[in-house]
């Protein structure tokens, strides 16, 4: 999972159509955090759940004077109010972070279900893991499997190998010989060598038999 010190403020910048916001994207990407701070700004005043999202990202890293976690969770409360799902997940990584008083895990994975809700991936890893893990959430594979397949979807290469062995083993889904080496080969195209390994033994296995 992408951490919110690390994620890529620029991640909705192809969605920003409004020209200030526009600006202030390619001001904070050309370092001119000034500029940056005023873009965002102007945007989230205006109700614009990219610029609070934004701005609450520059909090989190402390790029604006007086930036504070709280304003974070301010401005990313707002984005969340209009069913931002970046804004959700960050929300529920603020959370499991401890950046929002105590971890709490069973609150950080509702909002990773909201975000995973309205199509972030990164809300579906998240909540898939709750599952499978039993933290925040009780234990169910049924339903960690449906998560882990919405981000195997979208391309994550942990998801897909994840998908992979369940079906596989039939754990929370029925088994599938075919899709289990279906979503191996996707991983595996995606870089992950113990995926290769598993494809190649059950194709030898298949040949075998």
């Amino acid at each position: 999972m992408k951490t919110l010190l690390t994620a890529a403020l620029l991640l909705a910048a192809a969605a920003a159509h409004a020209t200030p916001l526009a600006d202030a994207l390619a001001a904070y990407d050309d370092g001119d955090l000034k500029a940056a701070a005023r873009g965002f700004a102007e945007s989230a005043r205006r109700g614009e759940p990219l610029g609070q999202f934004n701005l609450a990202m520059m909090n989190l890293r402390r790029e604006l004077p007086g930036a504070s976690d709280a304003r974070a969770w301010q401005w990313l409360q707002r984005a969340a109010a209009q069913q931002s799902a970046i804004a959700e997940n960050a929300l529920g990584e603020m959370i499991e972070q401890g950046r929002h008083g105590r971890p709490d895990p069973k609150a950080a994975c509702g909002w990773f279900e909201r975000a995973a809700g309205h199509g972030h991936p990164d809300g579906a890893l998240a909540v898939a893991t709750c599952y499978y893990l039993g933290r925040g959430r009780p234990q169910d594979m049924a339903q960690a499997h449906r998560w882990y397949l919405e981000a195997a979807k979208a391309g994550d290469v942990g998801a897909q190998y994840l998908v992979a062995s369940m079906f596989e083993t039939g754990l929370g889904v029925e088994a599938d010989a075919r899709l289990a080496r279906y979503w191996y080969d996707a991983a595996a195209r995606n870089g992950d060598d113990a995926a290769k390994t598993k494809l190649k033994a059950m194709q030898d296995a298949e040949a075998s038999s």
